[in-house]
């Protein structure tokens, strides 16, 4: 071990943490690792003191993180299920939870034989393109009312080499004929909708309420507007037999299950996330 570099590791992690920041030594490890062009597991072993160069440039990336900037929209990348996603500020960063409801769907994909999905709030793609990485026969199509969150689901489109199994359209589940727009039926829809109640977003992490877009957070004044639009489009998006899967925030799963059973749909699992809560919402037509 460097004895030069723990001391650096220990002194920049401990501005981390007077700035309020959870697991500041393992944030400045991989800000470091970017760059030295090392694993982060590395660095501690790095034999080389810091230039000057790069010291200049980790402070550069160390000012980011200090005013709660996450370290993936830093960066520009965030690991996700299998693969890497382009990440910035009109995306919400992905999260672990929702490689739940990935690993759900491509269960639901490969059992049925499934041939095309919807995405409805596609941001940076990673579920929707997720899945067409996984399924070489599946076609998907991705709608977002951001056409900024489009270009980098486009961006990662291409980067998985799914582009050409990939539409991406702009626009808001809430307008009208969004099903005659869209032109076709789905076998699955995929989404993880905005669901934090309007006036819980103060109170959210400085990471989340300051780097993630508000669109992809406010859910309305109980967090389940859009569920419940969802709901209404389901019947006529899906085709016969078709399946829901559904993240949602804490508390949420059962109203969000009585929701789509008023519209005749019937719940097939509720799924818990690695805490604990109940964060997937499997359904079926």
């Amino acid at each position: 071990m460097n004895p030069n570099i723990e001391a650096f590791l220990n002194n920049t992690a401990a501005r981390l943490e007077s700035a309020g920041i959870e697991n500041p030594r393992q944030d400045v490890k991989i800000l470091l690792a970017h760059v030295l062009g090392i694993e982060p597991g590395e660095v501690p072993f790095y034999p080389h003191d810091l230039s000057m160069d790069r010291l200049h440039e980790f402070e550069t990336l160390l000012d980011e993180r200090l005013q709660r900037k996450p370290i993936d929209k830093i960066l520009g990348s965030r690991g996700f299920y299998k693969y890497d996603f382009i990440v910035n500020g009109a995306v919400l960063s992905p999260r672990p939870e929702t490689e739940i409801l990935v690993e759900a769907a491509a269960e639901c994909i490969e059992m049925h034989q499934i041939g095309n999905i919807l995405d409805l709030g596609v941001g940076s793609g990673c579920i929707l393109l997720s899945l067409l990485a996984d399924f070489p026969a599946l076609k998907g199509c991705g709608i977002d009312i951001s056409a900024e969150a489009l270009e980098v689901a486009g961006q990662n489109a291409l980067k998985l080499k799914v582009n050409d199994r990939a539409r991406l359209l702009t626009g808001s589940w809430f307008e009208e004929n969004l099903s005659e727009r869209l032109g076709q039926k789905f076998d699955v829809i995929v989404s993880n909708p905005p669901y934090i109640p309007t006036g819980d977003i103060s109170g959210l992490q400085a990471e989340v309420k300051e780097y993630d877009p508000l669109i992809a957070l406010d859910g309305g004044d109980d967090g389940l507007k859009d569920y419940c639009r969802i709901a209404e489009l389901a019947p006529e998006l899906l085709n016969d037999n078709g399946f829901v899967f559904l993240e949602v925030g804490i508390g949420q799963a059962a109203e969000v299950a009585r929701i789509f059973g008023i519209r005749g749909f019937k719940l097939l699992q509720i799924i818990k996330d690695y805490g604990g809560i109940e964060r997937c919402v499997i359904l079926k037509k």
